[in-house]
């Protein structure tokens, strides 16, 4: 049945490294760069011609981030593996804010952003999807124990207590629609404010994704602080789904229709999951028949 599996996904510490990274080289400086003239040949050709091709992350672990001065992260190593079958054989990453990164893809600081990136239609709006990379369910970050039985939004706006989101996430969007209180929302910058927002006590409970808030607490093992059982949203009747994609500029179509065609070999290959398995991806994670990108940007 498809609802069970829709299970995992967004995360935690900047990483202190920012720029341009090579995947598996060393940093090189970052620059500006404007989005390349028509008549100079389609944005796959020029990857193909360069050998090369820029990507944005947002230093989120574990979708894609910075670690001893190499890039990786579930988003850049599939991305590896598709641009490789493609080839072109190096991908580099700049490190921008979350909500920022789809605004850096259009103004040409790179190709295609690897962020882990929830797939909603004012994003689609935008920007131009992959087909879905991944799915996975939102959870709760609370106190051990959860004293105030708070395992979802709905008990949360009943009991009227505040949340600290990362800003610009679907969870910020989800507590909104639900009904929460504004002055209930906490927003940060990044899940390593939104921890500490918990463990000071400032907010009783964090959202992001169930993967995210495990792989939180394993590299934060003293805090005190559970996480709880993954769940899909709802609001308005309409479940919220947490699927996840590449992001490319609306005019980049032969880079995404080869792009899709190399991840969906991937993906019925079984490649993918030995790929993210060591991110914390499980079959749960795979993408069931009727998520689609096209159903998602529609809402």
């Amino acid at each position: 049945m498809a609802t069970e599996r829709r299970t995992r996904r967004d995360f935690l510490r900047l990483s202190a490294v920012t720029g341009v990274v090579a995947l598996g080289g060393p940093a090189v400086l970052a620059g500006c760069s404007e989005v390349p003239q028509q008549g100079e040949g389609g944005a796959l050709q020029r990857a193909k011609d360069a050998g090369s091709i820029k990507v944005g992350i947002a230093g989120e672990i574990p979708y894609g981030y910075t670690e001893n001065g190499e890039v990786t992260g579930e988003a850049p190593e599939v991305a590896k593996a598709v641009y490789k079958a493609l080839g072109i054989g190096k991908v580099e990453a700049k490190q921008v804010e979350f909500g920022q990164l789809i605004q850096a893809l259009n103004a040409g600081q790179f190709d295609m952003v690897a962020a882990g990136m929830a797939i909603l239609p004012d994003r689609c709006k935008n920007a131009q999807f992959s087909i879905v990379d991944y799915v996975t369910p939102t959870a709760l970050l609370v106190p051990k124990g959860n004293p105030k039985g708070i395992n979802n939004f709905d008990d949360l706006k009943a009991k009227g207590e505040t949340i600290a989101v990362v800003s610009g996430t679907v969870e910020q969007a989800v507590a909104k629609g639900v009904g929460i209180a504004a002055d209930k929302i906490q927003t940060y910058d990044g899940p390593p404010e939104l921890l500490q927002a918990l463990t000071t006590k400032r907010a009783y409970c964090g959202a992001l994704t169930d993967i995210t808030l495990r792989r939180l607490l394993e590299d934060n093992p003293s805090a005190p602080l559970e996480v709880t059982e993954g769940f899909v949203p709802v609001v308005d009747g309409k479940e919220q789904i947490q699927a996840g994609g590449f992001v490319f500029r609306k005019d980049d179509k032969d880079l995404v229709d080869a792009f899709n065609k190399e991840l969906k070999k991937l993906q019925d290959s079984g490649e993918w999951l030995k790929i993210t398995e060591p991110f914390g991806f499980t079959e749960a994670n795979e993408v069931p028949d009727d998520v689609t990108t096209e159903k998602l940007c529609q809402g």
